[in-house]
C-alpha cells in the first residue's frame, strides 16, 4: 500500500509539474486535511500506509489544485490572526498583508472605551471579526454590497461566537445612515482592470465584484474616501488596504478630505500598501 511519504512525495511531484508554488507544503496540507491531523503530525506518520478511502479524496483534491483551484477553497478555511476563518468563492480570500494592518492597528491605534469600528468591503469578515474579537466593549458593523459575502462574514460571526458585531448590505455608505465611527477599516477593489490577463490563476476565483477598481484600480477608493472621512468621530482613524503604486494618489486623496497624519505603511514585501490617517 501506499504510505504518507510516497503520497506526499508522489503529490509535490504532480504539483510542482503544473506550475503550483511551494507544492510541497500544498500537498501537506491537502494530505493533513484528509487525516484530519496537523502538517507536523504527518512527520510520525510517514510510514503509515494510505488505504483508497484516504486516497481517492486526494486525488481529485489534488487534481483540483493542479487546474489551479486555490488552496484555500479546497480546504475551506485560512487562518487570520491565530483564528480559523471560513473562506470560499463568495468573497476575496484573506491574505496575510491584511493580517498586517490588523496587527498594526491592535498595537497602534489606541482606541477608546466601547469603539464603534466600521469594517467597510468586509468580504469573509476576517478583518471587522478579528477586531470584534480582540476589542472588548467594540461595537463592529460589518458592510458590502455583496450578499453572498455577508453570508459568508454571518456564518464567520456565528463560529466564533462574537455577539458585538451587525451586518449591512451596503454600497459604501449609501445604507449607513449617519452614524460615525472610532475606526473605519476597508479592504476594497483595487485592482486595475489592464491586471486582469497577468493576474494568477488561483486570483481569478476571487469575485470580480471584490477585486477589479477600474482603470487604475481606485474607482472605488476615489469614492470611499470622501465619504468615510465624514463618517469619523474626531480622532477617529481611517486605514485602507491597497495595490502596487497606489499610495501618492490615495494620500492625496486623504489630505483632500481634511485628515491628517497621513501615512501609508509598507507591508512586510516593503510594499507601501497601508494608508492611514485620522479626523
Amino acid at each position: 500500500m501506499t504510505t504518507v511519504l510516497e503520497t506526499l512525495d508522489k503529490g509535490t511531484a504532480y504539483l510542482t509539474k503544473k506550475g503550483i508554488e511551494d507544492a510541497r507544503r500544498n500537498m501537506q496540507l491537502l494530505v493533513a486535511h484528509q487525516l484530519q491531523c496537523t502538517r507536523m503530525d504527518l512527520y510520525l506518520r510517514f510510514d503509515q500506509p494510505l488505504d483508497e478511502s484516504d486516497l481517492a479524496p486526494l486525488r481529485e483534491q489534488l487534481k483540483k489544485r493542479g487546474e489551479g483551484i486555490p488552496l484555500q477553497h479546497l480546504l475551506g478555511t485560512v487562518e487570520f490572526h491565530r483564528r480559523e476563518f471560513k473562506t470560499d468563492g463568495r468573497a476575496l480570500i484573506p491574505r496575510p498583508e491584511t493580517e498586517e494592518l490588523a496587527e498594526w492597528l491592535l498595537k497602534n491605534a489606541g482606541l477608546p472605551d466601547n469603539p464603534a469600528i466600521l469594517d467597510m468591503g468586509c468580504g469573509s469578515g476576517v478583518l471587522g471579526l478579528t477586531l470584534a474579537a480582540e476589542i472588548p466593549g467594540s461595537q463592529v458593523t460589518l458592510a458590502d454590497v455583496s450578499p453572498a459575502a455577508l453570508d459568508l462574514a454571518r456564518e464567520n460571526a456565528a463560529a466564533l461566537e462574537l455577539a458585538n458585531v451587525h451586518f449591512v448590505e451596503s454600497d459604501l455608505f449609501s445604507a449607513l445612515g449617519g452614524g460615525s465611527y472610532d475606526l473605519i477599516v476597508a479592504n476594497l477593489p483595487y485592482v486595475p482592470e489592464s491586471d486582469r490577463p497577468s493576474l494568477a490563476r488561483e486570483v481569478t476565483h476571487d469575485p470580480d465584484l471584490a477585486l477589479f477598481g477600474g482603470a487604475d484600480g481606485l474607482d472605488v477608493i476615489r469614492r470611499f474616501v470622501p465619504a468615510a472621512a465624514s463618517h469619523l468621530n474626531p480622532g477617529a482613524w481611517l486605514a485602507l488596504e491597497i495595490g502596487i503604486d497606489q499610495s501618492a494618489e490615495v494620500e492625496q486623496r486623504l489630505v483632500a478630505a481634511s485628515l491628517t497624519g497621513v501615512l501609508t505603511l509598507k507591508d512586510l514585501s516593503g510594499i507601501p500598501r497601508f494608508p492611514i490617517a485620522r479626523k
